[in-house]
């Protein structure tokens, strides 16, 4: 039986999928061999489509584009294995672990964002303190 809202369920079992991608692998197995229905595969799949581009476009413009050609190979795994529930578990697998990594490249993005700004604000407090070497009376030799 399936729920009233697909798309609500999909969305439900990719957050689900998504906890269990990569600190339990096996319980991430047992949810997508548990779904046997394609129609399930893809709502699935749709729900994880949706994480990777809302997650993307906070990216800076070079790894979202990378994202952008990625997510378009997996709409080519998605396309290939239409009715082929196996293949469509191998696409979700795929698309569970683009997650991942767009994840993990807004965390660097993050950290060195967070660096600059504190390089930006020790130079903007050392030149206010005269200590800064732009701030110095240039020497001519």
């Amino acid at each position: 039986m399936t729920s009233p809202d697909p798309a609500a369920d999909g969305r439900r079992r990719a957050d689900e999928f998504l906890a269990l991608l990569g600190k339990d692998d096996d319980a991430a197995a047992v949810l997508l061999g548990g779904l046997s229905d394609v129609r399930d595969l893809v709502f699935l799949g749709a729900g994880l489509t949706a994480i990777a581009r809302s997650e993307a476009r906070s990216l800076p413009p070079a790894q979202r584009a990378q994202a952008n050609t990625r997510q378009e190979r997996l709409g080519f795994v998605r396309d290939a294995n239409r009715s082929n529930p196996d293949g469509l578990r191998t696409w979700l697998r795929q698309a569970g672990e683009e997650i991942v990594l767009i994840r993990s490249q807004q965390a660097i993005a993050d950290r060195v964002d967070a660096a600059a700004q504190e390089r930006t604000a020790t130079r903007a407090a050392a030149e206010a303190n005269g200590t800064a070497a732009a701030s110095s009376p240039a020497t001519t030799t």
